[in-house]
């Protein structure tokens, strides 16, 4: 490291908080810091400027209706699609050649859409699920990976307003099982492979074993024919080849059906307590129109705009910054098949830079890695494009939000860390761009219309510095509107109420630890049942895991609970090294002097065990129950969902060792 980039560092690791530079501000969709005022003083009614970016087959009557806490409805009266609003309208207004999605396969290939040509290919799928029989408010099964028939497939359900349930390509035969259960769904579409770092996944397979496990009858399944030659396979009976069964419908035309804003848009099921998965109800008029904004507010997206974010469209984030949001605001999106490392570690860096991508949007996981990897390899590329970046799905460590400020956005870029759920629909808590200052690990205020507060166990808002729970007081437009045949389930799990004198208050809490400061920025702790219970001390692993993360030297960290006879619960810690940095008795201690100054003796660690990779799924989440059982020397539970199973015994092995 040079003198020069040594002064950089040690600035950027000074500095506590950043402000969006000028050249942002000055073309910024929102600038003006009175939209907060503006919001409170006018709300619910300040959400039609939401709505207004949509448009409506017949006008909405009442933007909030109230009548049945919680049981909230958005912009009631109203009738829309959500095809129409993501392709036709923008054809109608002159846009039918701009670029609606860029794809890029696992093995270089492309694939782009402009918006005239992907509304022909909805229109096309549409008259093919309608001739297989489905119909209005049938919900339909979508199993397939990051390639385009999944957006394409996702607006044709749309356009029939029939409800779309998308499972993660990586999730198991089972998962698959267990939501065309729970949803009744007897239409299926899903393909025969797809590729990952190079090699080529049978698909089909899996699929034919999830359908064993349907206990109803089913109907039709599509399958999508990704890899060629490179499988061979055979369909059954009630199977049909996409690119066959399309070409019958080529050239037909669907007119949108004109759906209730409070219409189910689609299922999306989410990981329970119980063991059994949540069918997380999203409508039509609100959540549509709060992914727009949201979009436009804070990813500040133009249509001229071309985005990129990483996530999988299999999650909630898919679906709300890939799909919906941008495509309502006629933006180009970028999709990408692959891992970030293969067929080398600045894949997305090639890519930003070929595509000319204006706004990126990833999570704190895959930054981390960029971090282990080195900056090398972004600076291979011209990533000056870039205006905007952002972060979501976890709690980013200052250390890794300076990292990417610096050598992704060049100190240029505003960076918007998010916070929000599968069941809020899109963003909650995170700066404005255009706005706000920004504090490297801490997310930021709560949205303008968004009333969201940290309070203690009596719902009681705690002062600056002080730990508690958030919760969203209000509600608001993107918000799920119950589990799917389950209210029951739905209040249980989601709603607290509190009694004053005068009423009683339906209070949303989400089972997320924060802090909150003097400024009203929150900083997202970690989930709730993220706590080690040290000698009766409750200790949050995401505080334990930023104090370790942020040691030059670790790119990343794990953090558990396991047996201690005296404690109780005792603090693991699991990491991995920085390329350069050898995992040893230094690196330990330093690690242990993180955590001793930023929480105290009471979280110092029993171990630190040094690992080349962390046990993780499909989706890139740390599997932290299987550390635990290793940590409590436990019998090893079920790996099969990860990507990566045999660390597992790496890490073990290791433990015993040592």
């Amino acid at each position: 490291m040079s003198q020069e980039d040594a002064t950089l560092e040690a600035r950027l690791a000074e500095q506590e908080a950043f402000e969006p530079p000028e050249s942002f501000v000055e073309q910024a969709n929102v600038t003006d810091p009175g939209i907060y005022d503006e919001f409170e003083e006018n709300w619910p009614e300040c959400w039609e400027r939401a709505a207004d970016l949509l448009s409506w087959d017949e006008s909405y009557d009442t933007v909030l209706d109230d009548g049945n806490e919680p049981f909230y409805e958005w912009f009631t009266g109203g009738e829309l699609n959500a095809s129409y609003n993501c392709l036709d309208r923008h054809v109608e207004d002159g846009a039918a050649d701009r670029e609606a999605i860029k794809w890029e396969g696992e093995l270089g290939e492309t694939r782009s859409y402009t918006y005239g040509e992907l509304l022909e290919e909805v229109e096309t799928f549409a008259a093919t699920l309608r001739g297989l029989g489905v119909e209005e408010d049938d919900v339909v099964t979508l199993y397939l990976p990051m390639i385009p028939e999944l957006p394409i497939a996702m607006l044709a359900c749309a356009r029939l307003g029939a409800p779309h349930s998308v499972v993660f390509a990586g999730f198991s035969a089972d998962a698959l099982a267990t939501r065309m259960n729970s949803a009744d769904s007897e239409y299926l579409v899903t393909c025969d492979g797809y590729y990952r770092r190079g090699d080529a996944l049978d698909h089909l397979s899996k699929t034919n074993e999830g359908l064993e496990g349907v206990d109803h009858e089913v109907s039709d399944v599509v399958v999508v024919d990704r890899l060629g030659d490179d499988l061979d396979h055979s369909l059954a009976d009630n199977q049909r080849d996409y690119d066959e069964l399309v070409a019958e419908y080529d050239g037909e035309s669907v007119e949108p059906v004109s759906r209730d804003a409070e219409d189910m848009l689609f299922l999306m099921y989410t990981s329970g307590t119980t063991g059994q998965p949540k069918g997380v109800k999203h409508t039509t008029g609100g959540y549509l129109a709060y992914t727009a904004w949201t979009s436009r507010a804070v990813l500040d997206l133009e249509p001229e705009d071309t985005y990129w974010c990483s996530a999988d469209i299999g999650w909630i984030t898919g679906h709300s910054y890939i799909v919906y949001g941008p495509l309502a605001l006629g933006t180009t999106s970028v999709m990408y098949e692959g891992t970030p490392d293969y067929p080398d570690k600045d894949r997305l860096w090639e890519i930003v830079e070929r595509e000319g991508v204006d706004v990126f949007y990833t999570a704190p996981t895959a930054i981390r890695a960029f971090m282990k990897w080195g900056s090398d390899y972004p600076e291979q590329h011209d990533l000056s494009s870039l205006r905007l970046l952002g972060t979501v799905g976890e709690p980013i460590n200052p250390r890794a939000w300076k990292w990417y400020y610096k050598h992704i956005g060049d100190e240029e870029c505003p960076i918007v860390d998010t916070w929000w759920q599968t069941e809020t629909g899109g963003m909650m808590i995170t700066t404005l761009p255009g706005v706000n200052t920004m504090k490297p690990g801490s997310a930021g205020p709560p949205l303008p219309g968004v009333d969201a507060r940290v309070v203690d166990a009596q719902g009681e808002e705690v002062d600056a510095g002080q730990a508690g729970y958030v919760t969203v007081n209000k509600p608001w437009p993107g918000m799920l509107r119950t589990l799917y045949n389950n209210d029951e389930r739905f209040l249980s799990e989601y709603w607290q109420e509190y009694s004053d004198e005068d009423a009683d208050e339906w209070v949303y809490f989400p089972e997320d630890g924060a802090k909150i400061d003097d400024d009203g920025y929150i900083t997202i702790l970690g989930r709730v049942d993220d706590v080690i219970n040290v000698s009766g001390h409750r200790l949050g692993t995401m505080e334990i895991e930023s104090a370790v993360v942020g040691v030059d030297g670790i790119a990343e960290a794990a953090v558990v609970g396991g047996d201690h006879e005296v404690k109780g619960e005792a603090v693991y810690v699991y990491a991995i090294p920085e390329d350069d940095y050898e995992g040893d008795a230094e690196l330990e201690e330093r690690a242990m002097d993180a955590v001793l100054d930023s929480i105290g003796p009471i979280a110092k660690p029993e171990d630190v065990v040094f690992t080349p990779e962390l046990p993780k799924t499909r989706s890139g989440k740390i599997m932290r129950r299987l550390l635990e059982d290793i940590a409590s020397g436990n019998e090893l539970g079920n790996t099969s969902t990860l990507r990566n199973p045999e660390v597992v015994d790496d890490i073990a092995a290791q433990v015993e060792t040592d």
